[in-house]
């Protein structure tokens, strides 16, 4: 007998983009990869949390460029988002009203689908280049002792050496 394909296990996706032929394409190329059913599509406007409350979808896929992201936090109770960016700042302004998937628009399809399945079991997903822009890394400092009284950095040592506290208030008296 043939083998029916199990739709429980397909990502129920909602598309957002301003250019309707932008929404059709990013539809194409998911659902030929497979795993993913795109259930509804739309512009982004302010009647956005109705439509996709209607289609009930596990993520949406955010195509930032047309804009609207900013749209975001009006939305109550919608599903993790994904947006596709063009560069960092496009990533920053995404990241900074809630969006949990960032990736390019130049993402291959198959790693579209494979984050949408990571924001759908709760992780977070991004382009490790616009990783680098949205958590720059700061030079990690050592310690000071520097302002602390003779005594602290005596404590401080005992504490360094690994010295339970009984032993420490012996040793200062």
């Amino acid at each position: 007998p043939p083998m029916i394909p199990d739709r429980s296990l397909e990502v129920r996706l909602f598309i957002i983009a301003a250019n309707p032929l932008a929404r059709i394409g990013m539809g194409a190329m998911v659902e030929r990869v497979g795993g993913v059913i795109v259930v509804g599509e739309a512009s982004p406007d302010p009647d956005l949390a109705d439509l996709i409350a209607t289609h009930t979808p596990d993520a949406l896929l955010w195509d930032a460029d047309g804009g609207g992201i900013d749209l975001l936090p009006t939305l109550e109770g919608i599903p993790p988002t994904i947006a596709l960016v063009a560069d960092s700042n496009q990533a920053a302004e995404a990241w900074t009203v809630g969006v949990r998937g960032i990736i390019t628009r130049s993402t291959p399809p198959e790693r579209i689908v494979a984050a949408l399945r990571a924001v759908v079991e709760g992780l977070a997903v991004f382009d490790p280049a616009l990783a680098a822009a949205l958590f720059p890394s700061t030079p990690h400092e050592s310690p000071t002792t520097e302002g602390l009284t003779t005594r602290e950095r005596e404590v401080l040592t005992l504490i360094a050496e690994g010295l339970p506290n009984k032993t420490i208030a012996g040793r200062l008296g």
